[in-house]
């Protein structure tokens, strides 16, 4: 991850275009205003480069955090409007709360059920009471499906970047998935050069993700994406945190 996350941090807006996120967006802006319709605060933890934000905070006021200093950096160039700050969704405090906790597939990151539970806590406590908390994660282990995956685009400068992800099947009993990243990469100049990175992500059945949301404090619902892609749909993980008494 020191890779893609790191020294790749600059290249983001062009491996993975804003434009590819709009639709998610939306789907996540109408789960949450269905649920929650005044809310108006909102924690992404694990923002990445800001691109689902981009869209969220035409509707939010958006507080912005990610592990990786480089890629708060490529968020707070894209939504300067926004609050940031580097942390991680383990253990982060920001000493305030908010009326929505929002994580998209950073959530993946959590390799073992004591790293989850701990991003659920940190969800929960910066929740305020009544808040709703969405998790995003591309797949949990019974829909989990191997296979490759290619993006990126062009800058005006001259710079490109192409990349090719390739995600390896799993033991059906697995809790870790392996995803491979190779990118292709040319500079202004017109300099072209590789890099390859491997990720292990957490892969969780359904049931651990509502045994731990629940452990946390959540009320648990469960909603399935909508979509056309050739793939299949993603569960969001509604977290309900209750009233205060």
């Amino acid at each position: 991850m020191n890779l893609f996350y790191g020294e790749l941090a600059p290249w983001w807006p062009l491996l993975s275009p804003i434009e590819e996120y709009a639709d998610e967006a939306a789907a996540f802006i109408a789960t949450i205003e269905g649920r929650r319709p005044h809310a108006r605060t909102l924690l992404e933890l694990g923002c990445g480069g800001g691109h689902i934000a981009w869209y969220l905070k035409a509707r939010f006021d958006c507080t912005l955090t990610d592990l990786s200093p480089g890629m708060v950096e490529v968020s707070r160039i894209r939504n300067p409007e926004c609050a940031h700050a580097v942390g991680d969704m383990r253990d982060i405090e920001l000493g305030r709360t908010f009326e929505v906790v929002f994580v998209h597939d950073a959530i993946e990151y959590m390799k073992t059920e004591q790293e989850l539970a701990a991003a659920f806590v940190t969800a929960y406590h910066h929740l305020a009471p009544g808040g709703l908390a969405l998790f995003v994660p591309d797949c949990v282990a019974e829909r989990h499906e191997g296979g490759t995956e290619a993006g990126g685009s062009d800058a005006p400068d001259g710079r490109a970047a192409r990349y090719l992800e390739w995600n390896e099947d799993v033991e059906p009993a697995s809790t870790l998935a392996v995803t491979h990243y190779s990118f292709l990469l040319r500079e202004a100049d017109g300099t072209v050069y590789t890099r390859y990175e491997r990720h292990e992500l957490g892969l969780f059945p359904q049931a651990t993700w509502v045994r731990l949301l629940e452990a946390a404090g959540f009320n648990v619902e469960i909603v399935e994406e909508q979509t056309d892609d050739d793939r299949s749909p993603r569960l969001f993980f509604i977290g309900h945190k209750p009233e205060a008494p």
